[in-house]
Formats: C-alpha cells, structure tokens, sequence
C-alpha cells in the first residue's frame, strides 16, 4: 500500500545518505531542484542518528546502499545500467557494487529446495556444501548430483525476499510520487518509470524459472560459438524459487596471476570476449547484461564460461541493423553515412541539419582515431555518440543504453587481458561478417521470404479481406473518393506479388 506510512523508510534511507555522505553526490546526480534538495534534507538531518553507518572504505553512494540491504543494492545494480538517469560517473560507481551479504541457514536453503522440488535433498545430491556465495536475492550451494556423480551449482532465494522486495518497492513508488511533485526538474528523468522499470525487473529475478529460461536460450544461441560455454540447467532440481545448473570450474576473469600461470593466451582471450559479445548482439539480438568478471571464468581449455544470466539484454533486429551500420561508419570513418543512418532510423529528429550531425560525429570520431590502440574506447565513443544525439534532439532509447553500459564493461574485461588491445581492429570482423549477411541481395531475399510466410498465413482469408475492402470503399461517400489515393487492396496484392517473386527468385538462385 502506497501510503504515507512509507514516510518511515524513506527517512531511514534518508538519513542514511545523510549518514554516509551520500545525500549531496546523489542529488548533484540527479541535478535536483533547490526545493527538493531542501525539502530532502530539512527531513534528513535530524534524524541522521537514525541512519546505517555503513563500510567507510567504500564511495559514499555505494556505501549507503549496500548498508540499506537487498532491494537498495538490487536497485543500485539496476541504475547503473541507465547513466542517463544517474550520470555516467555515479553509474560507474554503482557498476561495481559489491553484492555480498550474510547467507542464510543452511536448513532453510534445504527445505526451500525439498518443497520447490518435491525432492528431498540427501535423495537428489550426495553432497550439499555451504554456501559459496550469498548475493541480495539468492544464495548458490556447490552440490554433486546423486545419480550421474556430476557437479552442480543450486542457487535458491532467500527466505521473504519477495515480501521483502515488495515492501521497498512500494517505499520506492511513493518516494519516486514524491519527487515527481517536488521537482520539474528532475521530472524529466522519470522517477515512477524507473521504479517501474526496477520492479519488472526484480519481479523477474524473483521468478528463477525465467533465468533458467534466458540460461537455455542463451545457451542454445551460444552453442556453435568456439571458445565459450554457457553451464546447463537441470531441469529435473530447478523451480521457481530453485535452479540448478552445471558446476563452473575455472580461473576468475579478473585473477590474472593464475590465468598467467596457467598458461593461457591474454591476448586471445581479450579479442574473444569483445568479439563474442557483438556477435551475440548483432547475430542473435540476445546478449548477456552483465559481462563482468564475476560473471566469466576461464576454464582448462581456455575456454570463457559465462553464468549469472538475471540480465539479459534484447534488441530487435531492425536496432541491431542500425546498430551496426552505425559501428562500420564509425570504423570506415564514413560520418555521413553515420548521421543518415541516424535520421533514417528515427533517432534525430527530421528538421535537424545531416551536415550538420556530421560534423558533431566527425567531431566525436576523429580524436578517437588519432589515440594510440591502447587508449582507444569503444565505450568512450558511445557516450559521446550519445551526448551529441542529446543535443539533436534523440530520445533516449532504453535498450541501447544497455548495450552502452554493457560494451564499457566487457571493454574493461578485454582491456584486463591484453592492457593493449586494439578495440577496433577486434571489433571489425565481426561488425563486417553482419554486414555481410544481413545487407544487400541475401538479406533482401530473407526478408521478401519472411514477408511471403506472413502472408501465407493470412492466404484462406485473402477472398474475405478483399471482398471487405471493396465493401468498405462503395460505401464511402462520393465526396471523400473525390481525390484519388492509394487503395490498400491494392497494395496488399503488389506486396504479395513482389514477396512472392522474391521467394522464388530466392530458389532458383
């Protein structure tokens, strides 16, 4: 219920920034209205006995939320991914949140497991470890299947979280109604969709048959790509509140030491983790949202395992077109090309100058090109694509921030590997091979087939459609069909025939 005795948390977690210092860096992010800051602090300060002191070694942000708990540090993971919010330095600050809580009994872990399954745990596994990680949402246990003899990792919900979430969430609703009154301001980052965002988000995660789900497609997508491995899920030991999937046995992405020491090619590992990635974005349109180096290991073949699959990002297949031609314009240094791109696509709006767009994106490229390989950014290019679109007017588009936030990261895992990795030498490969498949006659046939296929589907009702229309169009006063205009019976007939011929032409070739 979003009431006013949601008033309570939200002094709390007010006087907890206050507390740890984090008032001030998030309102300067947030560039809040004098009143807000005001009204937020008259309430605060009094009552900053009340707040959590929190881990002094970390950032002031960080630091408030992680002392808050769960919900808050899930919340700051989920900003971090939309810098247009926060600003990309506090989204930098979030990004590295670290997400280690206390674990939860073991006996609980066991009965949880035992009721989503219906399958006592001594009966499924002849080993049940401790837990090995505890994070906000869920605990993992190193397990060893009874029947194969085959490791496992089983990862189960906290007790309540949901009805924990819940209760946060809704303190967050009524602070973001709040906010939204307070400031014009800050109105225009959209406080009650973000936290409406948050809440989709989170109730997803709470749903542990929807990661296994993302796990498996993941998967299935991944399964030809050499030198990466996603663990499988055991369907048979995985719930709603319970998934079980393969043990990941390897070195952490970030132990550069052992991977040293183990012999593995950094250099190697470096192009392939930045190239996988925009294979997977560009090919498949599904591609991991949290490529961290907590998330990757490397095993004894040198392959990359990836795991932890809560956030998965999407782009349809018309974004990643775009998305594409806008990196190979980048890579050739064809801005106008790139500024076309833009407008064809509906980023920019239509009454802005092309000329103009391309010279801000030469203006955004060219100083890139003249760095040293070592310094070259993928990520610092896309922020500054991105300033300049904001100045042109693009809206922000949700999914593409993802995918920015997501290539910063898994840049700085590349860079990790090989410090001298050349970011666009690695990238365009794979950018090209798109191209290639996805542009010019090949890509034409696909989509005429796919257009064919629709209308296949509508073929028994094509008699109908058209006896409707011609009904609807003798109908019409003489006066509305003075002036001629296209007919859609007419256009849907000149579709059908071209998707037709091209389906045809794409068998005889």
């Amino acid at each position: 219920m979003r009431g006013p005795h949601n008033l309570l948390r939200l002094i709390r977690t007010g006087a907890t920034f206050e507390r740890t210092g984090a008032m001030g860096v998030a309102l300067d992010a947030l560039d809040a209205s004098p009143l807000l800051r005001g009204a937020l602090r008259a309430v605060a300060w009094p009552f900053r006995w009340l707040g959590y002191p929190g881990d002094p070694s970390m950032p002031p942000v960080t630091r408030a939320i992680t002392a808050l708990g769960p919900a808050y540090i899930k919340f700051g993971q989920i900003l971090s991914t939309r810098p247009d919010v926060v600003g990309e330095d506090l989204a930098l600050q979030l990004m590295v949140l670290q997400d280690k809580l206390p674990p939860f009994p073991m006996e609980a872990a066991r009965a949880q497991f035992e009721a989503e399954t219906g399958i006592p745990v001594d009966e499924a596994f002849s080993e049940f470890s401790a837990p090995v990680a505890a994070a906000s949402i869920a605990q993992v246990h190193r397990a060893r299947l009874r029947e194969t003899g085959q490791e496992v990792a089983v990862k189960v919900l906290r007790p309540d979280i949901e009805r924990a979430f819940r209760r946060d969430i809704d303190a967050f609703h009524f602070a973001a109604a709040l906010i939204d009154r307070l400031s014009r301001t800050t109105r225009r980052l959209r406080p009650r969709e973000v936290v409406a965002h948050f809440e989709g988000v989170v109730m997803g995660e709470l749903d542990l048959r929807l990661e296994a789900a993302s796990a498996a497609e993941f998967g299935m997508n991944t399964a030809g790509d050499e030198g990466f491995r996603v663990p499988r899920i055991q369907w048979d030991y995985s719930g709603r509140r319970v998934m079980t999937m393969d043990w990941v046995q390897g070195i952490g992405a970030a132990d550069i030491a052992a991977l040293d020491a183990a012999g593995h090619d950094r250099v190697a590992l470096g192009e392939r983790v930045l190239q996988l990635f925009l294979r997977h974005a560009l090919r498949d349109g599904v591609f991991h949202g949290d490529m961290h180096h907590g998330n990757l290991k490397i095993d004894a073949d040198g392959n990359l395992i990836a795991y932890d699959f809560g956030i998965m990002g999407r782009i349809d297949e018309y974004t990643r077109r775009v998305y594409a031609e806008i990196l190979i314009g980048f890579i050739r240094r064809d801005y106008r090309r790139v500024a076309q791109v833009h407008f064809e696509a509906g980023y920019v709006p239509a009454d802005r100058d092309v000329e103009e767009f391309a010279r801000a994106l030469r203006a955004v490229g060219e100083p890139i090109f003249g760095m040293d390989a070592s310094r070259i950014s993928m990520g610092r290019l896309l922020n500054y694509l991105f300033e300049v679109t904001e100045r042109f007017g693009m809206e922000t588009r949700t999914e593409l921030i993802l995918l920015q936030r997501t290539m910063v990261v898994v840049e700085g895992v590349a860079r990790t590997f090989d410090p001298h990795i050349n970011i666009w030498r690695a990238s365009r490969p794979v950018v090209e091979d798109y191209i290639r498949d996805y542009f010019g006659p090949k890509a034409v046939l696909r989509d005429l087939s796919r257009t064919a296929g629709v209308l296949a589907r509508f073929g028994p009702r094509l008699p109908e459609l058209v006896q409707h229309s011609l009904a609807r169009q003798a109908a019409e006063p003489l006066r509305v069909r003075a002036a001629p205009r296209p007919r859609p019976i007419l256009w849907m007939l000149v579709g059908a025939g071209c998707a037709l011929g091209g389906v045809l032409l794409g068998g005889l070739l």
